[in-house]
């Protein structure tokens, strides 16, 4: 049973930082900040889930697990606050130079 969690949670590491790869791409590929900061908060939000699920796996503490998923909770809801933040700024920068605000 060790080792099919062990391979799971080395499963879900890498599938984790394949998606931190991905996001890293997007952000040096996408062309306009948009669409970098929805590469962002998509990709890396899975890519820490991932992670912090295959570090869930070997940890035997509750409190640990709780304190990985609490990480996780928090850096979702700041990811979602920052990008809400950022594109409603960005929205208003580009109305303000067209003339619509």
């Amino acid at each position: 049973m060790m080792i099919i969690l062990d391979l799971l949670s080395i499963l879900l590491i890498c599938l984790g930082l394949f998606f931190f790869f991905a996001s890293a791409v997007g952000l040096l590929r996408f062309p306009d900040t948009l669409c970098r900061m929805h590469a962002l908060a998509k990709a890396d939000n899975l890519a820490l889930g991932c992670v912090i699920l295959g570090a869930m796996y070997q940890q035997d503490d509750p409190l640990v697990i709780g304190k990985l998923f609490l990480i996780w909770a928090v850096t979702l809801l700041s990811s979602a606050t920052g990008g809400f933040l950022l594109a409603q700024r960005i929205r208003r920068k580009f109305l303000a130079r067209e003339g619509e605000v």
